[in-house]
């Protein structure tokens, strides 16, 4: 069982009240990184248990493509090389009764610099059929949607 990173509390006390005061609705991206040999890049928090897709929060006038190529920089090093893919949009009301999720598939990108950060503790490259047991979720399910053709859902 994976412990929860001292700071996530703070996070859940300040951050989450805070957005729910200030955005009506939130809307994030989430990247499916694909490389050439069929893995699929995932991220672990240090604020939040479970692997998940790199990705974060759309800011205001900011598109979502913006926002998923500012979020694979920060928190992988990777640079978009073309245009990400929509693979759908996913309530997800698990914490925000008004939260939606893009998720886009990445294959044409390229690695830059990248180290552990604040925000993020390790990333790893795993095979759509080799998950870490620890997976969270929306990403697992996301994962047999893209790599399996499973029933695409419309919640996260």
């Amino acid at each position: 069982m994976s412990r929860r990173h001292p700071l996530s509390f703070i996070f859940r006390i300040t951050l989450h009240p805070w957005w729910r005061l200030t955005r009506g609705l939130t809307l994030g991206v989430r990247a499916a990184v694909v490389d050439e040999a069929g893995r699929v890049l995932l991220v672990r928090h240090r604020y939040y248990p479970g692997w998940h897709f790199p990705g974060g929060g759309v800011e205001r006038e900011e598109t979502t493509q913006a926002a998923l190529a500012r979020e694979l920089v920060e928190e992988t090093g990777i640079e978009l090389m073309g245009e990400a893919e929509l693979h759908g949009l996913f309530a997800n009301f698990i914490n925000f009764k008004s939260d939606h999720v893009a998720v886009y598939v990445v294959r044409k990108w390229q690695q830059g610099p990248w180290k552990p950060s604040l925000e993020i503790a390790e990333k790893k490259w795993v095979h759509p059929d080799a998950l870490p047991d620890n997976v969270t979720g929306g990403t697992g399910r996301r994962i047999a949607e893209i790599f399996h053709g499973a029933f695409r859902a419309d919640k996260w």
